[in-house]
């Protein structure tokens, strides 16, 4: 006898279709035990049990089957990003499907069995017809198992009409038309109906079915066919089997796709954005318990993977860029939390580690921590300079953390029992019981390393056991108080010695902040999700649209610790975190990751208002950071290459000073310290430095964000100035730690320019020892920087005579007196001393006659300092400011004489102060000067363009103004020092032509004699010396030109010799030997045929 159908295939004959009332406030048994089924047990694991269900029940199974919540619709339709504004609704696939639902789009549901069914229509748009899709939506316990629409949407999660037909089920359940599986109604019609149903159903959609129902009777009329051998008929109306998967409908494919396309435009802040919004999704399926959550996360690592950059900076032993990193990071986070799942059956945990372990192995698999060109002798260095750093092993992959954590257990007995009850350990007795438990009775977690412990409270709270994780969250953070209790009773030990020592090693291997696993932020956010005072209840991106609101927290008080608060404790974790000395750890990502960190955790801290309950903990976290010795990145003693603390200093400077000023500004003066830039490196180290590298970084590893550490610095020193305003005694402390700390010329400036404007406010009276303060740090920035001169010092030098200004006169003339120590002679000539006697400064200071008098001479007497000791470039600015007294003046002039018979000055800056003394009317002097430049001045025959060109035609013609005695002297002097033919004739015209020749001299200063002057004969003396000196320069030059003359250089070279010809006119016998100086070039270079017959054209 055959064994009849499978009922779940075939089904019984059942009773009539349910009009359904509304439902009644309270539910019947029949319909709480169908919710219970419908969650729990597969439609076959119902069947078999029971050898008839009646129709009503199956139908309410059938009804209750379907996903009830909102929240789990929402979870996959809605990736979590922010899009632009004005495109959130349409981008965001909830909200449309929610739209269209209110729209009334949706129409003809159905629900046949497991099955659900209807019709969704998109109203038409601006360019767009009405659009009308067929839905088909299957389920099983309460989870949507697959979809398909019409629409043939192409993304991870459900399309916007799949949300409106299912969010239609849920909100209108009773209005949906419902019948069992199809194969119940079947198994209700005789051999005729069937008939008649299959013809029916082929002749409605014979284009698409009919060859499948022909192959389909051709296997049911052969007897021993494949179809015959099985009892029953598969239904997909019927719900799954036992042994299929339950879980929600998940598109493979398409996350592989969008991961790979995001990954290949990961250069893109979008991108980034987008794979950081999967994780977060990854991360609300594992908090919703889903099982998804670790498929998709398989899924993703293996698409990065397989992200081609990787094996091109590992060939190029580079380091991959920030943002993916970051990925990387949050993927190995992710990891952890997922091999630490508290309900995971051992055999997914078991396929995770070989996963991981296989991953793990691959040559691209990125490193934890630095770059793909490390390896074993840069880590061997690192130790050996480091010896404080973990030993880790060579390779410590992403990956590392995750396949250790997954070693781990949730079955210890004594953690089995923190997790359970609030009150645990609460009634024990002091005794050996009290292993694992405080002085207090308060139970301790032990069992990891501080990161892991607190890699299992976030597990806990990932996986959506909020209560267990404040429980463990609470144990750990107990362990880390006695811990830190017992650190200071040994610190108090040895304290005299460490501090005789003066130096220290770090105690802990890892940073807390920083990180791989985030242990302060975890503990935090832990226990800040327990105080949040708003019910954010279902996230359906209705803030998609606003700003986000500022968190509010209320005090939540902690069950087994009366008086404490989650609150409480959670700005205790985060200052002790931060508050740790921790070592710099090595490479670019490493450090950037700490800073970003602490920045971060400081911006959750400016989050919690302080209130009554807050403060003291905050100043008994504060005192135990000062006495926390080598614990504490504020002890007395810190390790040379410890991170430094002024941000987090900064945030507690300005958090405890209106509470404990005096505290807070002994944590400030205390962590204003660098000691990396304190120490001095040993000789024997430099001689293996590479010279590029700057004097900060001589050290192993570098710190790469030693210049964002020192603006911190900065920014703490600031807020320090700014808030000691009005108290001298503080201000005078803060001045000798800037001056002692802070090592960059820049940002000392930038400091004493704040110091100034928040001395001088517009309205009120000025704070004398700030101004004080601001110049002194103004002074030492110039001893810093004098010798290694900046494009920045013109404007700290007029910044620093501004800021004397304001203070007083008597500041003025001490920069003025002190000016060696302070500028170089130019910037002191040009700046300090032009601009303190400026008449502005003058009106500014309200001096008395007598004052300003000895201003000025304080002025005159720097600039004869000067002047004598640069003269080349104070000199000129020195006779400027001494023009009005005498004495000065004629010393001065003096200085400029001394200087040029000792070729302390150039020929450009002499004829520069001859211009300027005719100018002041001493032509005379002018003349002397110009003659002591032509001593320093030689013109070869080729430099037609030379720079003194107009200095030199500017003092002929002077000369010539003043006479005859004038010219004669300067002639000799021209001769020697100028070789240039065609400037030797230039001059030679303009002494000897009328005026018009005058008047095209180009530069310099000839108004007032250069067209008055006397013109002379070319045959007489002087002249005539001149004239002979010019046509032998035009002879020697012709030959020096001619040795190595080119074709293309003929046009000019034949030009050249018209100017010749020009100037030996001038002589009585001037065409004579122009002629007889042919005939020689034309027997000399004959052998240059072309060239002579165009001199010949030229000149016969």
């Amino acid at each position: 006898m055959e064994p009849p159908p499978a009922k779940r295939k075939c089904g019984a004959p059942g009773e009539q279709s349910e009009a359904g009332p509304a439902a009644t406030a309270v539910e019947t048994l029949l319909d709480l035990s169908a919710r219970r089924v419908a969650e729990t047990w597969a439609f076959e694991q119902v069947e078999e049990r029971f050898s008839r269900v009646p129709e009503p029940v199956q139908k309410r199974i059938v009804f209750w089957s379907f996903p009830r919540s909102e929240r789990e619709i929402c979870m996959y339709s809605s990736l979590g990003y922010h899009p632009p504004e004005g495109e959130r609704d349409s981008r965001v696939p909830f909200n449309r499907g929610l739209n269209l639902l209110q729209s009334g789009a949706v129409d003809r549901v159905l629900q046949v069995g497991f099955h659900l069914s209807g019709i969704v229509t998109e109203p038409p748009g601006p360019a767009e017809p009405e659009h009308s899709y067929h839905v088909s939506i299957s389920f099983d316990r309460c989870k949507i198992t697959s979809v398909s629409c019409a629409c043939d949407n192409r993304d991870i999660f459900y399309c916007a009409h799949v949300v409106a037909l299912s969010l239609h089920r849920i909100r209108h359940a009773r209005q949906v038309e419902l019948r069992l599986p199809i194969s119940e109604t079947l198994s209700q019609m005789n051999r005729d109906q069937l008939q008649k149903f299959v013809q029916y159903l082929i002749s409605a959609h014979h284009t698409e079915v009919l060859p499948t129902a022909q192959r389909l009777a051709d296997e049911i009329l052969l007897l021993g066919s494949e179809i015959n051998r099985v009892h029953g008929a598969p239904d997909p109306t019927a719900g799954a089997g036992i042994e299929d998967a339950n879980c929600w409908h998940l598109d493979e494919e398409q996350i592989q796709e969008q991961v790979k396309q995001l990954l290949s435009n990961g250069g893109y802040y979008g991108a980034s954005q987008q794979l950081q919004s999967m994780f977060n999704k990854v991360r609300e399926m594992l908090r919703m318990r889903d099982s998804n959550g670790a498929r998709m996360l398989i899924l993703m690592t293996e698409q990065f993977l397989q992200d081609p950059r990787l094996a091109l900076w590992r060939q190029q032993g580079a380091g991959m860029t920030d943002k993916c990193r970051q990925l990387w990071d949050e993927l190995g986070a992710l990891w952890v939390c997922v091999v630490l799942s508290p309900h995971c059956k051992l055999e997914e945990r078991a396929l995770w580690l070989q996963l991981l372990k296989k991953w793990n192995k691959l040559d691209i698999c990125p490193l934890e921590e630095g770059n793909y060109s490390c390896d074993s002798a840069g880590t061997g260095a690192a130790l050996q300079s480091n010896p404080n750093r973990s030993p880790a092993g060579v390779r410590q992959t992403v990956f590392s953390r995750a396949i250790k954590a997954a070693e781990l257990r949730w079955a210890d007995g004594h953690l089995q029992k923190i997790l359970g009850s609030d009150c645990y350990g609460l009634a024990l007795k002091s005794g050996s019981d009290k292993l694992g438990f405080d002085p207090q009775g308060h139970p301790l977690w032990l069992g990891d390393a501080f990161p892991m412990a607190c890699a299992r409270v976030d597990a806990l709270r990932s996986h959506g056991y909020p209560r267990e994780a404040l429980r463990l969250a609470v144990a750990v953070v107990n362990a880390m108080r006695l811990q830190r209790r017992h650190q200071l009773e040994s610190y108090k030990q040895q304290k005299k010695e460490l501090l005789h020592k003066g130096t220290t090693s770090i105690t802990n291997l890892e940073g807390w902040v920083g990180h791989p696993l985030d242990p302060i932020g975890c503990l935090c956010r832990t226990f800040l999700e327990a105080c949040r005072t708003e019910d954010e209840g279902l996230a359906l991106f209705a803030d998609s649209a606003a700003e986000p609101k500022k968190a509010l927290y209320q005090h939540v008080p902690v069950p087994s610790s009366p008086g404490e608060s989650y609150f409480t404790l959670a700005l205790e974790v985060a200052l002790l975190g931060l508050g740790q000395q921790r070592s710099m750890p090595e490479g670019l990502y490493a450090q950037d990751k700490v800073v970003r960190s602490e920045e971060h955790l400081i911006g959750v801290l400016e989050e919690m208002e302080l209130d009554e309950r807050l403060v003291p903990v905050l100043r008994k976290q504060a005192a135990l950071l000062l006495d926390g010795g080598p614990f504490s990145g504020f002890g007395e003693v810190v390790f040379r290459e410890s991170v430094p603390m002024h941000t987090f200093a900064r945030y507690l400077f300005t958090a405890l000073l209106p509470y404990d000023p005096e505290l807070a500004y002994r944590l400030a003066l205390r962590a204003m310290r660098l000691p990396v830039l304190e120490t001095v490196v040993p000789t024997s180290d430099l001689l293996y430095q590479n010279p590029l590298d700057s004097m900060m970084a001589n050290r192993f590893p570098r710190w790469f964000t030693l210049g964002h550490l020192e603006t911190r610095q900065c920014e703490l020193a600031s807020a320090m100035l700014t808030a000691a305003k009005g108290d001298p005694s503080w201000l005078r402390m803060v001045l000798g730690s800037i001056q002692q700390n802070i090592h960059s010329p820049a940002l000392l400036f930038k400091l004493a320019q704040d110091a100034c404007k928040t001395a001088t406010p517009a309205n009120s009276p000025p704070d004398t020892t700030l101004l004080n303060i601001s110049l002194e740090l103004g002074l030492q920035v110039m001893r810093m920087t004098l010798n290694t001169m900046t494009w920045r010092r013109r404007e700290m030098v007029r910044w620093l005579v501004s800021c004397a200004t304001e203070i007083g006169v008597q500041a003025l003339m001490n920069i003025m007196q002190n000016w060696y120590t302070l500028f170089t002679p130019i910037e002191a000539t040009t700046i300090v001393a032009v601009t303190g006697t400026t008449h502005a400064t003058l009106l500014r200071l309200s001096l008395s006659a007598g004052q300003r008098d000895e201003l000025c001479s304080c002025a005159r007497t720097l600039a004869l300092q000067c002047a004598m000791k640069d003269p080349q470039n104070c000199a000129l600015p020195a006779l400027t400011l001494c023009e009005k007294n005498h004495a000065a003046f004629e010393a001065a002039y003096q200085i400029v004489l001394d200087s040029a018979a000792s070729a302390g000055m150039g020929h450009s800056h002499l004829f520069t102060v001859a211009r300027y003394m005719e100018h002041r009317g001493l032509p005379l002097r002018a003349y002397k000067l110009a003659t002591l430049a032509f001593s320093h001045l030689s013109i070869a025959f080729n430099q037609d363009t030379h720079p003194a060109l107009n200095d030199v035609l500017w003092a002929c013609s002077l000369s010539q103004s003043l006479g005859k005695n004038e010219l004669a002297a300067i002639v000799p002097l021209v001769i020697k020092s100028v070789q240039c033919a065609p400037m030797l004739s230039d001059i030679l015209h303009r002494w000897s032509l009328p005026p018009p020749g005058l008047a095209s001299l180009g530069g310099g200063r000839r108004g007032a004699s250069g067209g008055g002057g006397k013109l002379f004969a070319v045959d007489k003396a002087p002249l005539c010396q001149l004239l002979e000196a010019a046509m032998a320069a035009y002879v020697s030059t012709t030959h020096l030109r001619l040795t190595h003359i080119s074709p293309r250089h003929y046009g000019e070279f034949i030009e050249f010799l018209g100017k010749a010809r020009e100037t030996f006119l001038l002589a009585h016998d001037g065409p004579l030997r122009f002629g007889q100086f042919l005939d020689n070039l034309k027997q000399t270079y004959k052998g240059k045929k072309k060239l002579m017959l165009l001199v010949r054209e030229r000149f016969g």
